[in-house]
Formats: structure tokens, C-alpha cells, sequence
């Protein structure tokens, strides 16, 4: 039987490799009892060494708040960019497409150079700013409340804009991709509107910076098999690309050094 010690070991070793861990898994492995394993994730929590969940814990807090999108800007640029720049290579000729709001979007946007024509609508007063001098873009610019934090339309009245459109493709930001969770924003009211626009589009587009596996934002957007392509940085968990892939989603990675 292994001691506290070895016990803990075994289980921040864990976390660091896939960065949660599971009580019922933990328990089964070690041999022990879902109190045992418990008691443990409790006492190295009071350490400061991992953040509890029901039945489960992670390395860190996962759960995100509501932030600038100046400030979100300024995080992993670089990464955005790249991510920008791959999925700029899934826009067909003759596309009508949605892009959503944040930061990793408005970096897809600031590359996008279409060859023929593209019919954009969009909730992110950003992104049209970016597309509207583009004279090969048609810009439908969402009304509704600005979310100051966003710099883009909420409410129902932006999904009352939705309601008679088709289009092939939708380009999201998240705030968090967590294997239990799914894909979730930071606000309800985006979460909500996400749904909307998923319900309009042939294709669900996430973009996605490696920072936002295993975190969770206040409004849930829906399951990982709602996502048909996901495009993001090297630095994403082999086990979350696994699990993506199984749920049947398209994981297109780039480079990012």
C-alpha cells in the first residue's frame, strides 16, 4: 500500500501530465476509497497545489471571468495570429459566414483576404471596423446592447438578426474547452448567443488559443461534439486532441514555437 507521501506524489504527477485528475479514477489506480482519495485532494488543496471540483480537481482555478477584450488581446498574441491565419484558409469562394467577438476572432479577421467575394455578419463592432474598407466584403453588423467588455452586441434583439439568415460557416472565440463542461463563454448572454448563431450555420469554426483548455466560463455554449473544427496552438494537451478527435471533431493545429 502506498503511503500519503508516494500517494501524493502519484497524483500531482498526474495533474501535471494531463492537468486533472478524477476521484473515481484515482481511487481505482491506487486501490483505495473515494474517502482516502478525498481526504488527499483536500489536504493538497490546503497546500495551494490544486484546485478541488465535484469528483475531480485540476491544477488551477478553472474557471474564467468576463474580460476586456484589449486586455485578452495582448495575451498569446502571436499564437492568435497563427490560428488567424489557418483558419483564413477554410473561407471557400462565395462564403456567407458569422464571426463572433474576442480577441482570438478579431485576429482571424485582421488577416482574412478572400479571394472573391464573402458575406460577413457579425456580432463584434471590432471585427466589421476591420472588414468594412475590404470592398470583396459585405459587412451585417449585428444591433443590440454593447457589452463594454466585448465590444460587441448582446440581447435579443441580436438574435432577432439571425432569424432569417443561412450561412456556411460560424467562427467562434471561448473563453474555456473543458472535457466535462464543453465549450463555454464567459457570460450567459454570449453563451446563449452562440447557440443562436450555431443553429444558423452549416459549421461550427472554434478558435482557440492552447491557454483555454480545461477552463470553464460562467455560460455553457455546448458539448465538444458540437464543434466540427477546432483550430489552435501546438501547446494543447495530447489527451484534449485525443478526446476531440473521438468526439469527432476536426483538430487543426498550428506551429506556434
Amino acid at each position: 500500500m502506498l503511503s500519503i507521501a508516494e500517494r501524493h506524489k502519484y497524483i500531482l504527477d498526474l495533474l501535471n501530465t494531463h492537468g486533472f485528475v478524477r476521484v473515481t479514477d484515482l481511487a481505482e489506480r491506487l486501490g483505495m476509497t473515494k474517502v482516502t482519495i478525498r481526504n488527499d485532494l483536500k489536504m493538497l488543496e490546503g497546500k495551494g497545489m490544486l484546485y478541488r471540483m465535484h469528483g475531480s480537481a485540476s491544477k488551477a482555478n478553472p474557471h474564467v471571468s468576463d474580460v476586456n477584450v484589449k486586455v485578452k488581446g495582448q495575451l498569446n498574441s502571436e499564437k492568435k495570429r497563427l490560428i488567424g491565419l489557418e483558419a483564413a484558409r477554410h473561407i471557400l469562394e462565395d462564403d456567407s459566414v458569422i464571426i463572433g467577438s474576442g480577441s482570438t476572432v478579431e485576429a482571424f479577421a485582421a488577416v482574412l483576404k478572400p479571394v472573391r467575394h464573402l458575406n460577413v455578419v457579425t456580432l463584434s463592432l471590432r471585427v466589421s471596423m476591420l472588414l468594412c474598407e475590404q470592398e470583396n466584403i459585405d459587412v451585417l453588423q449585428l444591433g443590440g446592447n454593447v457589452n463594454h467588455n466585448s465590444l460587441s452586441v448582446r440581447g435579443d434583439y441580436s438574435a432577432s438578426g439571425l432569424a432569417n439568415l443561412v450561412c456556411s460557416k460560424l467562427f467562434i472565440g471561448v473563453d474555456g474547452l473543458d472535457l466535462e463542461y464543453g465549450v463555454t463563454a464567459s457570460t450567459v448572454e454570449e453563451a446563449t448567443l452562440t447557440q443562436k448563431m450555431m443553429q444558423v450555420a452549416s459549421q461550427v469554426v472554434v478558435l482557440a488559443d492552447s491557454s483555454k483548455f480545461g477552463k470553464r466560463g460562467f455560460g455553457r455554449i455546448g458539448s465538444l461534439e458540437d464543434i466540427d473544427m477546432l483550430v489552435t496552438d501546438d501547446g494543447i494537451p495530447e489527451h484534449f486532441k485525443t478526446a476531440l478527435e473521438d468526439a469527432g471533431v476536426d483538430v487543426r493545429v498550428v506551429a506556434a514555437g
